[in-house]
């Protein structure tokens, strides 16, 4: 099994990550109605987002939690996209960049969830 070393590596594990997501029974509701006829705009900026994370491409500029402050999402849907993302990088990469990759998702999975449960008690 060999590591994520380019642009093609980044576009597998989008591409098969998403593609699991939108079946998924418990996330794939949510991300499905979220982008509706919007999907192949969604993949290029996560193509972007991941290129400038792991191969230190800037490519993306943004703020990744802006459109996810008032998605309809609670602390299990967070596990299963933290579950799902593992386990396609485990079945299709090794090494210190996707060893990476996974460290950078669990972060930021959990930054999400507590920025969302900081908005809600708050009444942002």
């Amino acid at each position: 099994m060999r590591d994520i070393q380019n642009v093609e590596g980044i576009k597998l594990m989008v591409d098969s990550f998403y593609g699991t997501v939108q079946k998924d029974e418990l996330i794939g509701p949510i991300f499905n109605e979220r982008l509706e006829g919007r999907w192949p705009e969604h993949l290029e900026k996560m193509y972007r987002f991941w290129e400038t994370i792991l191969l230190d491409n800037h490519s993306y500029y943004g703020s990744p939690f802006a459109p996810h402050a008032k998605m309809p999402v609670e602390k299990e849907h967070f596990e299963r996209w933290i579950e799902l993302f593992l386990a396609n990088m485990d079945n299709l990469f090794q090494g210190p960049i996707a060893d990476e990759a996974k460290w950078r998702a669990q972060k930021m999975a959990e930054m999400f969830h507590y920025k969302r449960e900081y908005i809600k008690q708050h009444n942002l």
